[in-house]
């Protein structure tokens, strides 16, 4: 620049070439640029809204929002780069807003109502939540717990979207794996989960299946199938020699098995973890091993067997109704080709022939959701249900009359205290299916009802204070990183009583009168690092003299800040106890100079 002023040449002066590099090397800002381009005619051309100035300054920016765009479009950058920005500013204040309406509560379905109205484009939306979250250090813990609420809900919710369209397709366009992928999403929204990734994985597998059956048989029809061309193996010898070569990759190189060890783990019915642990369900294993087999020319066909999900292979005529015309192989039990009679080994019992039957995608589909309801059901010690709740709502995507699950959405809705007005909804909507729920559906009504209005009453948060009298015997403050003496968890406080205030029947259950100083003595809540969250004695608890952060999901909804030695309630949780801040900090402070001395 120097040299050129030096020389008579002025910034105009160079070539369009150089001032475009000058103004994308990163160095400039956007206001910059936006100040550059006022200066002269020359400039502002040079920053013209669809050219390259705008979209390296967009790209430093937002790196992931480019795929977003095509090289064949003619995008206004300015233009775009104003609507990111915006959309920036406009997500922070819907998530500063979250824990000022939702402290006091699980943040209610209905609270997302107004992102449906959002003046912006999606996923500039989703670009700033995930700035959130991956924003670096130990603050902004509230920030990032809203964050991810909302950002696991907008997901969801296009992730139901194309479960629906997909749906909508004839079943002979139903992909097997595609529609465990869209289950997988919708019970992982904030993995990186997508069909492409994951059909590239089956694919190397097959791959991997190939290159054991050239060995096996050179001339093998299904190494060389012209570009575009759809696989048909019809002689079964061949298609013996695949399931071989399938056998041989999937459980002795890459060692796939069933997961009898830990069968009732949900990651064994999502199918990038399969890929990713080996191990699997029969189901998931089965919709793994069809796949791959079809793409190799054998047409498998998924059976609802019960207890124990099974592929058959046809060894007669295609289509036939004779059950006695199939293999039928467990993808669970590393490829064994069954009998008739052999199936019903597995299980311990006889079966009528309407069970040997095949399944439309839509039922496997069905069957896959089913388990990991079950599954949601026996996962009563997480306090959020999220699995339960998940499952429900793929069931009822695919299902929307059913009338069982339903009712059990309404309570699992009734019990969390959410959505009151969905409730009552939903039970409308089952009395007009079914009037003899008329006694399930009214009790629920009305308390329900009670619920909304005892709402409508509510006065705002309890305040405590330390320096009351009757809290004197308050030891310990909020925030503060504790030990159970008696079972060694790390946890955090977030609350206390200043004596029990549960009920007898869990007093007894916990056997709290068999303490020293039984229910008559402070009790915390604290959030302990395994997740889960604990009403603990005072007597039970001690400081913990190497203090860590606790990887509890509920951290952010009342900290703002870990330390280093405690966590910084944030404004709401300060508002319920005011005094708490400042005694957690003389606490530390009180310990740490003895433990240096």
């Amino acid at each position: 620049m120097a040299a050129a002023e030096a020389g008579g040449m002025g910034l105009t002066d160079l070539p369009g070439e150089l001032l475009e590099l000058i103004l994308c090397s990163g160095v400039l800002s956007a206001a910059d640029i936006g100040r550059v381009s006022c200066t002269c005619r020359r400039l502002r051309d040079v920053c013209q809204a669809r050219g390259k100035v705008w979209r390296e300054r967009f790209r430093l920016r937002w790196p992931s929002l480019l795929k977003y765009y095509s090289h064949t479009d003619n995008v206004n950058w300015l233009k775009e780069y104003k609507a990111r920005h915006n959309a920036g500013l406009e997500t922070r204040r819907i998530v500063a807003s979250f824990s000022k309406r939702f402290f006091s509560e699980h943040v209610p379905c209905d609270g997302f109502s107004d992102l449906e109205t959002l003046g912006c484009p999606g996923h500039f939306f989703e670009d700033e939540l995930m700035s959130i979250l991956n924003m670096e250090g130990r603050k902004c813990l509230t920030w990032k717990y809203y964050a991810k609420k909302i950002l696991y809900f907008l997901r969801q919710q296009n992730i139901l979207k194309n479960l629906k369209a997909y749906l909508e397709r004839p079943g002979d366009q139903l992909s097997f794996l595609e529609g465990a992928v869209l289950i997988d999403q919708y019970c992982n929204p904030l993995s990186d989960i997508c069909l492409t990734s994951i059909q590239a994985q089956v694919d190397d597998i097959t791959d991997k299946v190939r290159k054991v059956l050239r060995t096996k048989n050179p001339r093998h029809p299904s190494l060389a199938p012209k570009a575009g061309e759809v696989l048909i193996v019809s002689d079964v010898e061949f298609q013996r020699q695949v399931l071989d070569a399938m056998n041989c990759v999937l459980y002795e190189q890459l060692k796939y098995k069933g997961n009898e060890m830990d069968y009732y783990n949900s990651l064994n019915s999502y199918i990038h973890q399969v890929l990713i642990r080996r191990t699997g369900i029969p189901i998931s294993l089965s919709v793994l091993y069809l796949t791959i087999a079809r793409q190799l020319g054998v047409r498998l066909e998924p059976v609802n067997f019960p207890s124990h999900f099974l592929l058959r292979w046809c060894q007669g005529k295609e289509g036939s109704t004779d059950i006695f015309d199939y293999i039928y192989i467990d993808a669970f039990g590393k490829g064994k080709q069954l009998t008739v009679k052999e199936c019903e080994y597995l299980i311990g019992h006889h079966v009528t022939e309407e069970f040997y039957g095949v399944v439309t995608s839509k039922e496997v589909l069905q069957r896959m959701v089913g388990n990991l309801l079950n599954l949601g059901k026996r996962e009563s010690t997480d306090q959020s249900y999220q699995l339960l709740r998940d499952s429900l709502d793929l069931y009822l995507a695919m299902y929307p009359d059913n009338v069982q699950h339903l009712m059990l959405q309404a309570r699992l809705y009734f019990h969390l205290g959410i959505w009151p007005e969905k409730v009552l909804d939903i039970l409308q909507h089952v009395q007009v299916l079914d009037p003899s729920q008329h006694g399930a559906v009214g009790y629920l009504v009305q308390h329900t009802l009670e619920h909304i209005e005892r709402r409508k009453e509510e006065v705002g948060p309890e305040v405590k204070h330390h320096s009351e009298e009757k809290h004197k015997d308050i030891c310990f403050s909020i925030g503060l990183i504790m030990k159970h003496k008696r079972y060694g968890y790390n946890c955090v406080i977030y609350g206390w009583d200043p004596t029990c205030m549960m009920g007898q029947e869990w007093m007894r259950n916990m056997n709290v009168h068999s303490l020293p100083h039984g229910p008559h003595q402070p009790f915390y809540n604290v959030l302990v690092e395994d997740g889960s969250c604990i009403y603990a004695a005072q007597e039970n608890l001690e400081y913990n003299l190497e203090p860590h952060e606790i990887p509890h999901p509920d951290v952010g909804r009342y900290f703002s800040e870990f330390t280093g030695t405690h966590y910084l309630a944030n404004k709401e949780l300060e508002i319920r106890y005011p005094e708490d801040l400042e005694l957690s900090c003389a606490t530390v402070q009180k310990i740490y100079s003895k433990v240096k001395e």
